[in-house]
């Protein structure tokens, strides 16, 4: 199997980025199932989108317990984006 592709992913910032970024995205999910899809499909589609991102919550959180173990100098998903940005 090839790293090369894995590469980009092995910063932890950037993997918590990206964790954050899907919670984002399952979230505006849930929302915008909620409040346009009718009927039980709508339903289930809604508790489904929340309870992804529910998950991915605690993959992070316990993604950020293993970052704050290993002393690295993570500070949070605002200061990764900050990074990015500048």
């Amino acid at each position: 199997m090839s790293t090369e592709s894995t590469n980009p992913f092995i910063d932890f910032g950037t993997r918590s980025v990206i964790t954050h970024g899907i919670m984002a995205v399952t979230f505006i999910g849930a929302v915008v199932t909620g409040l346009f899809v009718e009927g039980e499909i709508g339903l289930v589609s809604f508790v489904a989108f929340v309870n992804f991102t529910a998950g991915m919550w605690i993959c992070q959180s316990i993604h950020s317990l293993g970052g704050s173990a290993q002393d690295e100098d993570y500070e949070g998903v605002l200061k990764e984006l900050q990074k990015y940005v500048q």
